[in-house]
């Protein structure tokens, strides 16, 4: 194979991995609107292609609070078992649809008990929902595997309570945890003990650090709670001069700790400027365990096709850079060895073979 620059077309049809993307960033905007509906709640708009407008200027702005702020309409659409067992099963279609061979998705079970559903029954739900769209899409011959990453909200005082699920749950579909939310002012040092649960229980986690805020989290986040992987950790560049690394930066990329890079929701967020200069080309080059994904799909307006894209045009990504962070990505998600090895032989590889 040599490296070439690839078109959209092709793009498409080569397997993708994806670690980094949120139940409830990526509804269909058609869901939305029929969802909101029925529980009556008001919508900025009622026009399927405009709300998706709408959450793209939104999530725009540059503001991760505000961006956060825009899922105020999802999670609205997400408090009843029907609302959830539908937006789960859509969007294991929707990876598949997009040559997702693997995937894990990630939300706060807290969030959606607004209704009558306790944190279980939504865990349960969801769980529901994702083996319907996992058994449609291999009957339809584009089988992807879906693992779930339970988040908790670092900034609430449920965090524990959800790593206790995780570890409930992870014989039914759950692959790991995770903590989310604001992160300038919300410590995940306050969350030890949860995992140091985790650890005791084997269950293992990412966390959110190195976005909204800078190399202190990241430190916390790996020396302090052990993380296995990094959500988003585009900071870490702050620990690079010239091409040297420091202490932690050497730590992270010497020990393999995955980052789960988000280029186009760090632009939209403030925490990168450009596609062409995302630090995600320059951690590749120096060895960085560097994954490559979407975030939240509606909130984006991006799927794992346009993510690598937007890599190929504009910062010059060959088939063979696709292919380094689809691998990266297997072989740090969050299932048992055999099954990583699977996806990368007898899928992945296969299918970069051009």
């Amino acid at each position: 194979m040599t490296a070439t620059r690839v078109d959209a077309d092709l793009i498409r049809r080569l397997p993708k991995a994806v670690l980094h993307d949120h139940l409830d960033g990526g509804l269909r905007p058609a869901t939305v609107v029929e969802l909101a509906a029925e529980v009556g709640h008001t919508l900025p708009t009622t026009d399927p292609g405009k709300l998706a407008a709408w959450y793209f200027e939104a999530a725009n702005s540059g503001d991760l609070v505000r961006y956060i702020a825009t899922f105020e309409h999802t999670l609205a659409v997400m408090q009843t078992r029907e609302g959830l067992l539908r937006t789960a099963e859509e969007y294991v279609l929707d990876l598949a649809a997009d040559g997702v061979v693997y995937g894990e998705v990630r939300y706060a079970p807290e969030l959606n008990t607004n209704g009558e559903l306790t944190m279980a029954e939504v865990v349960e739900t969801v769980q529901e929902g994702l083996a319907a769209g996992m058994a449609k899409a291999a009957a339809a011959g584009t089988p992807v595997r879906v693992g779930t990453l339970l988040c908790g909200m670092r900034m609430f005082d449920r965090v524990r309570e959800a790593a206790d699920l995780a570890v409930a749950f992870r014989d039914a579909g759950v692959v790991g945890f995770d903590i989310a939310g604001a992160e300038d002012g919300f410590p995940a040092a306050d969350h030890r003990d949860a995992f140091e649960h985790l650890r005791r229980e084997s269950v293992p986690f990412t966390i959110h650090a190195g976005e909204a805020h800078g190399l202190p989290s990241i430190h916390q986040a790996v020396q302090v709670c052990g993380a296995q992987r990094l959500g988003h950790g585009v900071r870490i560049t702050e620990d690079i001069v010239d091409g040297k690394l420091g202490r932690l930066a050497g730590w992270v990329r010497d020990h393999r700790i995955a980052l789960e890079m988000c280029p186009t929701s760090n632009l939209q967020t403030g925490a990168a400027t450009s596609i062409a200069e995302h630090p995600i080309t320059a951690l590749k080059d120096l060895g960085f365990r560097v994954t490559l994904n979407t975030d939240n799909r509606l909130v984006s307006g991006t799927t794992m096709t346009r993510e690598m894209s937007l890599l190929v045009e504009d910062a010059g990504w060959t088939v063979e850079d696709l292919r380094t962070v689809t691998v990266n990505a297997l072989k740090s998600a969050f299932i048992p060895f055999d099954e990583r090895r699977a996806l990368i032989e007898d899928v992945v590889l296969p299918g970069y073979a051009l």
